[in-house]
């Protein structure tokens, strides 16, 4: 049986029964609205306000680290916002509706870059939620790490409802913390005197606001691997412009609010780091607001190690069923589960604990493996399939859509390829990058590059074929009625 139509029973569950199979009509719920709070507090996590800290870092004043952190987030959460309609018209987790594109095993290319920013992001998390608890809490990285990783896998083990009622929840506690926080930062960095001194030496630097431009939208660029993941529950005929507005809101407004308050930050504290600027200034209000105000955000760091947790899991469920079909059972979940746990844990065991050079080089990596992703499955969505897929096909082997489908691998690495002079890390720069003075725009290129060609390529699929394809997967999906 594929794993389309894998027969289980979900309502009388705690515990979510599916992962990567198809959801079927009669199991779809939510509401639209939804979307918003949970993409906004995914997205209001430290390692987002970590990400405003480079502008400053690099010399950039606070002005313009927030103009470029604007620009960037806005940027970026467009094409990650795009990617939600594809959840209820789909009824698939995100990645596995890459197969229409690169084939059942193509598709393992853009698995392992998606899988690689899942555990990245998990690592991280993991770092600063022990750095929080270690304000109050004894224990060393080796005692903590391993408990909130599994708190973290329990979570995911329960799955998509509890995920997105805790998401929505912890919304209303994060904007009155961090609204008090904004504000005491605001004022207290607006006064003249020697808590201004060290932002009065920044001021505009174009390799620094191109710098902070990349990662702000390679940051929100990141989240597109998540996304149906968390709406490919809600009914099929739910309002495409509606779901769009409220993720893009959701994630954009949450990203430009922290990291805005992350290039505040790193503007006027020396070595800022996010735990210790945090509780610099909500101790301003009363001293033990700040300690409280970093045990909130490690809160939330816990829920958005479950929601990475969770994706990773699919995506490696994925890539194994495209080469050895397997059953998308609740057994089969808890132990893609535990491995991402086992392999988050010996990476951030190993991390640097100066990680913030690690953290940039890390968002500017998923911007280089993701773009040419995100290019190809838009565009295909979007102009070239019009949203009309055969399901079933998708999780087929020898279906129509092929195992290694040439179009979207080709554009993929192509694209990927183009990017490579315009990349600028700490370990390889590229002769374009620095003829433009370390400048990185390569997100710029993988776009065009890849989607321009996959559209090309695209021309000559048979959609005769798919079409037929498509009236038999309906039927096949079809629930017969009680």
């Amino acid at each position: 049986m594929s794993s389309a139509t894998t027969t289980v029973t979900t309502r009388d569950s705690v515990i979510e029964q599916r992962s990567i199979d198809y959801v079927p009509r009669s199991e779809r719920h939510g509401k639209v609205w939804h979307q918003g709070p949970f993409w906004f507090t995914g997205n209001f996590v430290l390692p987002t306000m970590v990400t405003g800290f480079i502008g400053p870092v690099m010399g950039l004043s606070t002005g313009w680290s927030i103009l470029a952190v604007v620009l960037g987030a806005t940027f970026g959460t467009f094409f990650m916002a795009f990617h939600a309609n594809q959840g209820p018209r789909m009824g698939l987790p995100q990645m596995i509706q890459s197969r229409a594109q690169f084939g059942s095993r193509g598709a393992i290319v853009p698995f392992t870059a998606t899988v690689f920013v899942y555990i990245g992001f998990m690592v991280f998390d993991t770092i600063l939620a022990t750095e929080g608890l270690q304000l109050i809490l004894p224990g060393e990285k080796i005692v903590w790490y391993p408990i909130l990783i599994a708190v973290s896998i329990v979570i995911a083990v329960v799955g998509h409802d509890l995920l997105h009622f805790v998401q929505r929840w912890l919304t209303y506690l994060l904007v009155i913390v961090f609204a008090i926080l904004t504000v005491l930062a605001i004022v207290h960095f607006s006064g003249v005197g020697d808590t201004a001194a060290s932002a009065s030496t920044a001021g505009w630097d174009g390799t620094a606001f191109l710098v902070q431009f990349s990662l702000a939208a390679g940051y929100n660029i990141s989240y597109a691997v998540y996304v149906s993941d968390y709406t490919r529950y809600l009914p099929e005929e739910v309002s495409a412009p509606k779901l769009i507005s409220w993720v893009y809101v959701g994630a954009a407004g949450s990203a430009i609010w922290l990291m805005s308050l992350g290039a505040l930050l790193a503007s006027n504290i020396p070595n800022a780091d996010a735990i210790g600027a945090i509780k610099q200034i909500g101790d301003l209000l009363f001293p033990g607001f700040g300690t409280f105000a970093v045990l909130v955000s490690t809160v939330a760091l816990l829920s958005i190690m479950g929601v990475n947790a969770y994706g990773a899991m699919l995506t490696g469920a994925s890539a194994v069923d495209g080469f050895r079909q397997v059953r998308p059972t609740v057994k089969l979940r808890i132990i893609g589960l535990v491995i991402v746990g086992l392999a988050t844990l010996a990476i951030a065991l190993l991390i640097p604990d100066d990680y913030l050079g690690s953290f940039s080089d890390f968002v500017i990596m998923m911007l280089y493996f993701l773009v040419p992703w995100t290019a190809v499955n838009l565009v295909d969505f979007y102009l070239v399939r019009h949203g009309e897929y055969a399901i079933t096909e998708i999780f087929k082997p020898k279906g129509i859509y092929g195992r290694w489908a040439w179009r979207g691998v080709t554009a993929y690495l192509i694209g990927f390829a183009a990017m490579i002079p315009f990349f600028s890390t700490t370990f390889y720069v590229g002769p374009v990058a620095q003829t433009l003075g370390g400048a990185d725009i390569s997100f710029v290129v993988g776009l065009v590059v890849s989607g321009v060609l996959y559209l090309l390529f695209s021309r000559s699929i048979d959609r005769t074929a798919e079409a037929e394809a498509r009236r038999e997967s309906e039927l096949e999906l079809k629930e017969p009625v009680e």
